[in-house]
C-alpha cells in the first residue's frame, strides 16, 4: 500500500544512513525505491550492496529531485509514496502506519506532509493535529499516487529551490487537490543548511521564482511574479548572500525559454486562491 523513495546525488553515506532508518520502520513501507542522480555509479552500488532488497534507478543526466521522484513515483504500484530527501528521514518509527492512517482520515487528500526539523532545532511533540496548508516539502510528504500523476509530477529542474513543490502544489490547488500538514508525522532533516548558501542555489531561486510565474500565472498576475522576484532579491542581500544574483537575475531569459513547453498557466482566481491559503491555513479536527 506505501512506498518509500528517495533522491540521491553524491551524499552517499547519508542515503546508507536514511536507508537504514527506513528499513528499520514498524511497520517498514511495502517497497522502497532510490534514484540516483547524474550517473553516480559508486552511489548506485554502494546502495546495492548495502541493501539488495532496494529497487534503484539511475539517471545519466542530472535530472534534479523532481525529476527523480517523478520517475520513482510512475515505477511504484503502490498507492501512497513517502518521499525523502537522501539526508532526511522518519523521526517515528511507526510512521509509515500514521501515514496511511491520515489518508483514511482524510479520503480527499491529495497530499499529506509531515513537520520537517533540521539540524539543532528543537524537536516538537508529535500532536493530533492537522492544517489544509498550500505548500509543502518534497522530503517530507507522502503523495496519493494518482493525484501525483495526473498533476503531471514535478518540472525537471537540476537546481529546483523555489519553484519545485509551490509548482506542484499550485497545480494540485488547480485541480481541486488538497495539501495536509500534521505535526503527528514528523521527519528529520540532517542538514544545517548552510548549502543554501551556495552561488549555484542562490541563482537558481532568483530564476526560478520568475519561471513559475511565467509557466503558472496569467499575464495579468506576472506582476505578482516581480513582486515575488524583488522579495528574494532583498532577502538575499540582507542576509549575506550576494555570490549568485546577479548571475540569477541575468539567466532568466534562457532559464524560461529552455522551459517554455511546461507553460499551463493556472486562472487568475486560482492563483489569488491559492496564495490566500497560503497566508492563512485551515485548521481542521483529527
Amino acid at each position: 500500500m506505501i512506498a518509500a523513495i528517495v533522491t540521491a546525488y553524491e551524499r552517499i553515506e547519508q542515503t546508507l544512513a536514511t536507508l537504514g532508518v527506513i528499513q528499520n520502520c514498524v511497520p517498514a513501507p511495502d517497497e522502497i525505491l532510490v534514484h540516483v542522480d547524474a550517473n553516480q555509479v559508486g552511489c548506485e552500488n554502494a546502495i546495492r550492496d548495502a541493501f539488495p532488497s532496494v529497487h534503484i534507478l539511475r539517471s545519466e543526466a542530472q535530472v534534479g529531485p523532481g525529476g527523480g521522484r517523478n520517475k520513482l513515483v510512475a515505477a511504484t504500484k503502490c498507492e501512497f509514496v513517502a518521499s525523502f530527501d537522501d539526508d532526511s528521514y522518519p523521526i517515528d518509527s511507526d510512521y509509515f502506519a500514521r501515514a496511511l492512517q491520515m489518508f483514511e482520515r482524510f479520503s480527499d487528500a491529495s497530499l499529506v506532509c509531515a513537520a520537517l526539523y533540521h539540524a539543532g532545532e528543537s524537536i516538537g511533540l508529535d500532536e493530533r493535529a492537522a492544517q489544509w496548508t498550500a505548500d509543502f516539502s518534497g522530503g517530507a510528504c507522502i503523495y496519493r499516487r494518482k493525484a501525483f500523476l495526473d498533476a503531471g509530477g514535478y518540472v525537471p529542474l537540476p537546481v529546483a529551490y523555489g519553484m519545485e513543490e509551490v509548482d506542484l502544489a499550485l497545480r494540485l490547488h488547480a485541480r481541486g487537490g488538497k495539501i495536509l500538514t500534521t505535526p503527528w508525522l514528523r521527519v528529520f532533516h540532517n542538514t544545517d543548511l548552510k548549502r543554501h548558501g551556495d552561488p549555484r542555489v542562490t541563482a537558481g531561486s532568483i530564476a526560478n521564482l520568475a519561471l513559475l510565474a511565467y509557466l503558472r500565472y496569467p499575464v495579468s498576475l506576472w506582476g505578482i511574479g516581480v513582486g515575488q522576484c524583488a522579495n528574494r532579491l532583498l532577502w538575499l542581500v540582507r542576509h549575506g548572500r550576494r555570490r549568485g544574483i546577479v548571475k540569477g537575475v541575468t539567466m532568466i531569459p534562457g532559464h524560461v525559454w529552455e522551459n517554455h513547453r511546461y507553460r499551463a498557466p493556472v486562472s487568475k482566481k486560482l492563483v489569488r486562491s491559492y496564495l490566500a491559503l497560503r497566508r492563512a491555513p485551515v485548521p481542521v479536527e483529527l
